[in-house]
């Protein structure tokens, strides 16, 4: 009986890994070239399927963006959410938050910049209103996190919290343009560096 049940998975099991395989090949298609320039046969063609084969997994380029999107903002909202969870004080938030952001650029350098190169056209599409929304949340624990510094005197209390964590936010994720893991920098160093530059900024003493 197990054997059985075992092989009648199998279908649904391979259905899935397809399924996810083809999502990947969307998500680095339409980060390298734009979600507008990427059509349902580009990716097809990557896939090495017919058009119409795509069709059997998805119901348009839309519904491919859309569960890239919600896997990757819902993901990311979820860590953020533990790490302020766990506590330890602003400054540990703060920093785990940093590090877990170019680490989410290191293993998911697609999904980083499609959400960067298109978030703003997508805000104008039917059907994304999530990503604004999930944007939103992420938001407020970084300013959450901000302002309880400010408050425990951790953080320079006059700076404004919203236009600093859109400096943070901005010089942290905007690096997916450029930053290549394998090369000089892992996503650990290149965080430390980013750190050092946050904590102690660049003027010598």
């Amino acid at each position: 009986m197990a054997a059985n049940r075992k092989t009648a998975q199998a279908p649904s099991e391979q259905g899935s890994e397809r399924r996810e395989q083809l999502l990947a090949i969307a998500g680095h298609l339409i980060a390298s070239r734009g979600y507008s320039a990427t059509t349902v046969r580009d990716i097809a063609d990557e896939a090495g399927i017919l058009s119409g084969s795509l069709y059997h997994h998805f119901s348009s380029k839309d519904a491919i963006l859309q569960e890239i999107l919600r896997s990757f903002m819902g993901g990311l909202r979820q860590r953020s959410e533990e790490i302020a969870a766990a506590g330890g004080g602003p400054l540990t938030v703060f920093d785990e938050l940093v590090r877990t952001a170019f680490l989410t650029i290191e293993t998911q350098p697609d999904a980083v910049g499609l959400y960067q190169n298109e978030a703003s056209f997508l805000a104008k599409i039917p059907g994304f209103e999530f990503v604004a929304e999930e944007g939103a949340r992420i938001e407020a624990i970084w300013q959450d996190v901000i302002q309880e510094g400010q408050r425990e005197g951790v953080f320079r209390a006059d700076l404004d919290s919203a236009m600093t964590y859109r400096f943070i936010r901005d010089g942290v994720w905007s690096t997916v343009r450029w930053f290549r893991p394998g090369g000089r920098h892992s996503a650990e160093s290149a965080g430390r560096n980013f750190l050092k530059l946050i904590h102690s900024g660049l003027l010598q003493d």
